[in-house]
């Protein structure tokens, strides 16, 4: 490495790097809650600091939701604040570290063994909803702009942070970052990745069902159709589905035997224990295949559940109806043979890691935004996507401090530090 590249790394704080991930886990930000943006407001106290060039702004929900390519939302908001760092200087920024402030909710509070927004320390690991999914990233990318701050070293290119908000429920703020004309020669998402390079990310529908059934008196349910027992025609085909779907994927899925999930994740149906009922609402998600486009995908899942009906007397004459509510995450992914894979590999490298491999997540993230606007993308970042949204959500602080190593060696080279 370059002298350059080992001051930017000598001045790297771990013990401040801890404390600020703990700080930001405190803030309980929730998709589409106000403490998002107050965690928005926190990071732009951090970037100033940093020696930043801070743009925080309010974005214009009814501006943004008119527009054609609006990537939708499930959480409803009354506010969303951008934000964006960037080194001083001119020019597109030659590195964009993204990550997003939004949480999900944190469901049975009783199954956690820490409290949730606590962040509490234990065994080498930070615990908390948002620590991995995803903090600590952000964490990361901070830790490097402060360092390349205090190293003192001069830079030919600018580097951006994009802090996010709405990641969760669809990308707003990463598509309403990009429409405010924020972008840069390439983008690392510091998303949990355990130490490989994603390059590419499969999309995620989120679908509605709604099944019908004719209501009567529990004790006469012969004179009824039960709409559970309906929806469960419906569900074995779309069981059938997503086999069908997952019997090819593309070698970047090596290892999962399920990259393109269809998953059920609400149901509700009756209004009281002694009738039939009569409708059965299911939601639930869809995942798109990579090069896929989510119309196709939408199209292949409603024929199922039409054909579905057609052998059935009840649904024959009385069709299950399919809609689309909620985000549309396309898939993504970096052109191929593009270097940036390899320069964070051999970044991973010099910062004393093992080279990583490559694959593909198998759900939506805000890469495909990025991609979409032809901007080099890929994830990179500490933590455990299978912790993530999980009640024993948690990261491994030496995979922050690794991340934070690598990101700041890839700035260095990538900003021409010297």
């Amino acid at each position: 490495m370059t002298d350059a590249e080992h001051r930017v790394l000598d001045a790297l704080d771990e013990d401040e790097t801890v404390e600020t991930l703990a700080d930001l886990v405190r803030v309980p930000s929730v998709t589409g809650t106000a403490a998002e943006s107050e965690a928005q407001h926190l990071l732009s106290t951090w970037y100033r600091d940093a020696g930043l060039e801070v743009d925080l702004w309010a974005e214009d929900l009814e501006d943004l939701y008119a527009e054609p390519g609006f990537p939708g939302i499930e959480a409803p908001r009354d506010e969303a604040w951008g934000l964006v760092g960037t080194t001083p200087g001119s020019g597109t920024p030659a590195l964009v570290l993204n990550g997003h402030v939004d949480v999900v909710p944190v469901g049975d509070l009783w199954s956690w063994s820490h409290d949730p927004f606590v962040a509490a320390v234990e065994g080498g690991r930070l615990h908390g909803r948002g620590s991995c999914d995803m903090k600590a990233g952000l964490v990361a990318n901070l830790a490097v702009a402060r360092a390349l701050h205090r190293s003192g070293v001069r830079t030919e290119r600018r580097l951006a942070l994009h802090s996010v908000v709405g990641e969760e429920d669809g990308g707003l703020g990463a598509y309403a970052t990009l429409r405010r004309g924020h972008s840069g020669d390439a983008v690392v998402i510091s998303e949990p990745t355990s130490g490989r390079l994603l390059t590419a990310n499969a999309g995620a529908l989120t679908f509605r069902l709604e099944v019908p059934g004719r209501a009567t008196h529990g004790s006469t349910r012969l004179e009824g159709q039960s709409a559970v027992e309906s929806f469960m025609v419906v569900h074995e085909a779309v069981r059938a589905l997503e086999a069908r779907r997952n019997v090819d994927p593309d070698p970047l899925f090596d290892g999962n035997d399920l990259p393109y999930a269809i998953t059920i994740g609400t149901v509700r149906a009756g209004d009281w224990a002694s009738s039939v009922p009569d409708l059965l609402v299911a939601e639930g998600r869809l995942g798109v295949a990579l090069g896929e486009s989510t119309r196709a995908a939408q199209v292949e899942f409603e024929r199922a559940v039409a054909e579905s009906a057609v052998g059935d007397p009840w649904l024959a004459e009385h069709p299950p109806r399919v809609t689309w509510p909620g985000g549309r995450f396309a898939s993504g992914r970096l052109p191929e043979g593009h270097p940036l894979a390899g320069e964070v590999a051999d970044a991973v490298e010099a910062a004393g890691g093992a080279r990583p491999g490559t694959g593909a997540a198998p759900y939506g993230s805000d890469l495909r935004l990025y991609a979409g606007e032809g901007v080099p993308t890929l994830q990179y970042g500490p933590g455990d996507v299978r912790l993530a949204h999980s009640t024993r959500e948690s990261v491994p602080l030496e995979e922050v401090h690794a991340v934070a190593r690598t990101l700041a060696v890839l700035a260095a080279r990538r900003l021409g530090a010297h």
